[in-house]
């Protein structure tokens, strides 16, 4: 399981070592690195949410117990990378002019929007360890079923980024509205009732 748990971190950690060498000059981001540099940790972030969402379906369909010992881990690093996105907007398109950031909320609502998302994770990722499951108690996946609000925020955000590309936008959008369907009763009732004969047929093949 460590060598899994080494794997992910080593995945998961590919993007910040490549905005890293954007940072440094090392990689060609075009015209404006600033801003392709704060638009590609904004998108890391979001595909962080939709592995880490994925966990569970991946769970149910392969009946493998390591998706979900690393869902925590996974959405850290999108809380790492959201928390990146956000100062990477502040440092390159606001210059840390902090008097700016509130003309840009009032002015901007996706500014607003996304920044609702990343304190929705906030409190995630601060009860993201044991102590906190065992503190909280029920409370505990309560609360932490506010990533499905969250998503639903950072996909807003990122529409009104990239609104004249919705190619763009729905490539998250859509595996997003499948895996949150999965999560509605009716839809997961009609998943397990479908599972049911395709793992007898594949017993008996």
């Amino acid at each position: 399981m460590l060598l899994w748990r080494l794997a992910v971190a080593a995945l998961a950690s590919l993007p910040f070592w490549y905005a890293i060498a954007g940072a440094a000059g090392a990689v060609d981001l075009g015209v404006d690195p600033g801003k392709e540099l704060t638009l590609l940790l904004g998108q890391v972030a979001l595909a962080g949410l939709l592995v880490t969402l994925a966990m569970t379906p991946l769970r149910q369909l392969t009946a493998w117990a390591g998706w979900l010992r690393v869902r925590r881990q996974l959405g850290l690093w999108a809380f790492f990378y959201a928390t990146l996105h956000g100062l990477a907007f502040l440092a390159f398109l606001l210059g840390w002019q902090w008097a700016d950031l509130w003309r840009e909320i009032a002015e901007r609502p996706y500014v607003l929007v996304g920044s609702l998302a990343w304190l929705g994770l906030l409190p995630l990722a601060l009860t993201s360890y044991k102590a906190a499951m065992r503190k909280l108690g029920k409370r505990w996946k309560t609360l932490h079923q506010l990533i499905y609000l969250i998503t639903a925020l950072a996909l807003l955000h990122m529409l009104w980024v990239v609104r004249a590309d919705m190619t763009q936008w729905l490539l998250y959008a859509l595996p997003a509205a499948l895996l949150l369907a999965w999560r509605v009763p009716a839809v997961s009732a009609w998943i397990e009732a479908w599972r049911g004969p395709m793992k007898k047929l594949a017993k008996n093949s």
